[in-house]
C-alpha cells in the first residue's frame, strides 16, 4: 500500500452515533492520499460495527482493550500512523469543506518551517451551526506566523481550535507527544511547545465543525470533574515553556512566559468560575509556587506586581471597584512602572465619571470565543 501523506487519527469512545459524519467528511476530501485510523478506546457501544461499514481500504480500525484513556489513545494513534502529517480529530467533530486537506498539505509542503496549521471553525449544537470558533488570532487574512510571535499570544490563551489542526510528524517525534499528565490542557501545551521551535500556518476560512459541550465530550467531562487539576495544568504551561526557552537561549520568550505566568495566576485567582467551584489558589500558595521556579527577587516582584494587576483587572471589569483598587495599589508597590495600572487607578478615583468611561470601554470589548482545549 502506498505510504499516505496524511494520517487522520480519530479517537472514539462511545461516539459511534457521531462517527459516520466525521469519517465521511474525511473521505470526501479532494486530496486523496491519506489514511484514517479509528482509535476505539474500548467503547461499550457499536463503534466496531459502524467502523466496519465504511468499506474503504484507507480506513483502519484499532480497538484498545482495556481502555487507555484519551491521551494514551491519542499517542497510540500517532505512533501507529504512517503519514508525514498527522491530523487528530475526535469522532464527534467533522470537516466542513472538502478542500481543507488540499490547502493544508499544499501549505506544509511549500513551507517546511511550519510545524502545524489550523483554521477557524463553527460550533455545532443539535445539528445547527452556531458561532465562529478559532477567531482569536485576529485579522481577516490567511497567514504564516513566526512561531515566537504567535507564542506570545498563545501563552495567554489557547486560540487554536484543536480539531482543526494538522501537525508535521516530526513535531511529535522530535519535540513531544501528548503529555499524559495533562488531560485538560495537553493540546494547549503542545501548541505552545511546537511554536517555540516552528512557525505556524493559519486559515481564516471556517472549514471545520466542532460539536460543543455534549455530555460525552472530553472537554465537558474534565471541566465538570477536575476543575482544580485543570487550573494547575494551565499554570504549569508557561512555567514549562519558560524552562525550555531558557534552555534554548530564547531569553525574550522566557520573559514573555513570566508575563503569561502572572496573567494565568491572576485569572485563576480572581475567576468567578474557579472561586465559586471552591477551586481557589490563595496568595500563600502562589508565593510557594513562584519560589519553586524563580530565584531572583526582582523577577519575583515583577511577577507579583502583574499577578496583583491581573486579579485587579478581573475585579475591575466585573465592577468590584473597591477590591480592584486595593489590588492595583498592591501591584504598584511591587512595580510602579505599569502605565495601564496607573490609568485604571485614575479612572477609579474619578467616581461616576470614571465608572462611565470604564463601562464604555467594557461595552466596546469584543467577546472572546471559548476555544476547545481538549477533545
Amino acid at each position: 500500500m502506498q505510504t499516505p501523506t496524511v494520517s487522520f487519527v480519530v479517537p472514539c469512545y462511545n461516539l459511534a452515533h457521531f462517527l459516520p459524519e466525521c469519517i465521511n467528511s474525511i473521505l470526501s476530501q479532494t486530496y486523496a492520499n491519506f489514511e484514517v485510523l479509528i482509535m476505539d478506546d474500548f467503547s461499550p457501544d457499536n463503534t466496531q460495527e459502524v467502523a466496519a461499514s465504511f468499506q474503504n481500504p484507507r480506513v483502519r480500525y484499532i480497538r484498545n482493550d482495556p481502555n487507555l484513556g484519551h491521551l494514551r489513545n491519542y499517542n497510540k494513534g500517532i505512533t501507529l500512523s504512517r503519514g508525514k502529517y498527522v491530523w487528530l480529530i475526535s469522532a464527534d467533530d467533522y470537516l466542513r469543506k472538502p478542500y481543507i486537506l488540499e490547502k493544508y498539505v499544499d501549505l506544509l509542503d511549500k513551507h517546511p518551517n511550519i510545524g502545524y496549521v489550523f483554521c477557524q471553525g463553527l460550533g455545532v449544537r443539535d445539528g445547527i451551526e452556531t458561532r465562529v470558533l478559532g477567531a482569536g488570532v485576529g485579522g481577516k487574512c490567511d497567514r504564516i506566523m513566526r512561531g515566537h510571535n504567535f507564542l506570545k499570544k498563545l501563552l495567554h490563551s489557547n486560540v487554536v481550535l484543536t480539531p482543526s489542526a494538522m501537525v508535521r510528524r516530526e513535531c511529535y517525534e522530535k519535540v513531544s507527544l501528548f503529555p499524559e499528565n495533562m488531560p485538560w490542557a495537553g493540546d494547549w501545551f503542545l501548541w505552545c511547545l511546537f511554536a517555540l521551535y516552528y512557525d505556524v500556518g493559519y486559515f481564516t476560512d471556517r472549514m471545520l465543525c466542532y460539536r460543543e459541550h455534549h455530555e460525552m465530550s472530553m472537554t465537558h467531562i474534565l471541566s465538570q470533574e477536575r476543575l482544580e487539576a485543570c487550573a494547575a495544568e494551565e499554570i504549569s504551561i508557561p512555567w514549562f515553556i519558560r524552562k525550555k526557552a531558557l534552555e534554548a537561549g530564547f531569553t525574550k520568550v522566557a520573559k514573555e512566559c513570566l508575563a503569561a505566568v502572572a496573567d494565568t495566576y491572576g485569572r485563576i485567582m480572581a475567576s468567578e468560575r474557579y472561586v465559586k467551584s471552591g477551586c481557589f489558589m490563595n496568595f500563600d500558595q502562589f508565593e510557594d509556587s513562584i519560589r519553586k521556579h524563580i530565584t531572583s527577587e526582582s523577577n519575583m516582584n515583577w511577577v507579583r506586581a502583574r499577578v496583583y494587576a491581573s486579579v485587579a483587572n478581573e475585579l475591575y471589569w466585573r465592577g468590584e471597584l473597591s477590591s480592584a483598587k486595593k489590588y492595583y495599589q498592591e501591584a504598584l508597590k511591587k512595580d510602579s512602572l505599569m502605565p495601564s495600572v496607573h490609568i485604571k487607578r485614575l479612572l477609579l478615583s474619578l467616581g461616576k465619571q470614571g465608572d462611565y468611561i470604564r463601562k464604555t470601554i467594557l461595552s466596546s470589548r469584543l467577546p472572546e470565543n471559548d476555544l476547545k482545549s481538549a477533545n
